[in-house]
């Protein structure tokens, strides 16, 4: 076949599996979207032993056509790109793998599919379906905001411990064993469950001492969970106002470095800078 035959066809290959703009990028990613899912449910299904009992023959058969079917998708993502390392190593091109493998396993060594659940992970490539990659410096800002907050979140943190020490400490005093309170981590761990509003019920205060400070500590749970929030909203909120002008990103990915988020009107990778689209 000559070069530029197999290039070409490396290239229409490639838009259709990596590219999710055509008609045909989009198809390929509802159909293998598909597949992921149902992969996904034989294997959940499989995990109830009367139903694995009775349809033992079909999930088996339907889990190697799974497999044939991701193999062959893996080699042609392999095939379709320039520097194949580039994706083989990354973090999609591993999931790839790990998502295809363990059933070739089961050929060497039983009760491998408890790795099949890895699949799940593959359902991330619907956000390029989505264009959900358009927004991911809105998550970007949020990990910004997380990072920013850090520092007052865990004095506030080390605040919240210092008090259920404290209160748990107190309680321990004042119930003793006759609420269940036997000793001060016990009490700790009762006045962090009851502090962050969950309330197991395995422990409670019995005497009227110990229920007016439980009231106490339900009532400051309350206004502590609303603290992060409001830390991590105001770091938000700053670091919306320093970048207003958003970024537009396609979902362009090189041939040669599989580096993705491109702009729209990008003709070269920012990462190579090798021509997109060949």
């Amino acid at each position: 076949m000559p070069e530029e035959h197999r290039s070409s066809w490396r290239s229409k290959l490639h838009e259709i599996i990596y590219e999710a703009d055509t008609r045909a990028g989009k198809l390929f990613d509802l159909v293998l979207l598909f597949v992921i899912i149902l992969s996904i449910v034989l294997v959940m299904l499989e995990s109830v032993k009367s139903l694995n009992a009775q349809y033992f023959e079909w999930f088996y058969k339907a889990e190697w056509i799974i497999t044939i079917a991701f193999t062959i998708e893996y080699v042609l993502r392999i095939i379709t790109v320039k520097r194949p390392k580039h994706y083989i190593f990354s973090f999609y091109g591993i999931v790839d793998l790990l998502s295809t493998i363990p059933t070739y396993l089961t050929l060497l060594v039983g009760g491998q599919n408890l790795f099949l659940a890895v699949r799940a992970l593959r359902l991330l490539r619907v956000f390029r379906i989505l264009k959900i990659t358009r927004y991911i410096g809105e998550s970007n800002k949020l990990v910004r905001a997380l990072k920013d907050s850090r520092p007052k979140i865990m004095v506030f943190l080390f605040t919240v411990l210092v008090l259920c020490i404290i209160m748990g400490t107190v309680m321990h005093l004042v119930e003793g064993e006759q609420g269940g309170f036997d000793n001060i981590p016990i009490s700790i761990y009762w006045c962090i469950v009851t502090l962050t509003t969950v309330g197991f019920g395995d422990i409670h205060p019995v005497t009227p001492a110990g229920q007016a400070i439980a009231s106490v500590i339900m009532i400051l749970g309350y206004g502590i969970i609303a603290v992060p929030t409001g830390i991590v909203s105001a770091e938000y909120t700053r670091d919306m106002k320093n970048n207003t002008i958003p970024v537009p990103i396609n979902s362009q990915v090189c041939r040669v470095c599989n580096e993705s988020k491109h702009m729209d009107d990008a003709k070269y990778c920012h990462n190579c800078g090798s021509k997109l689209n060949e």
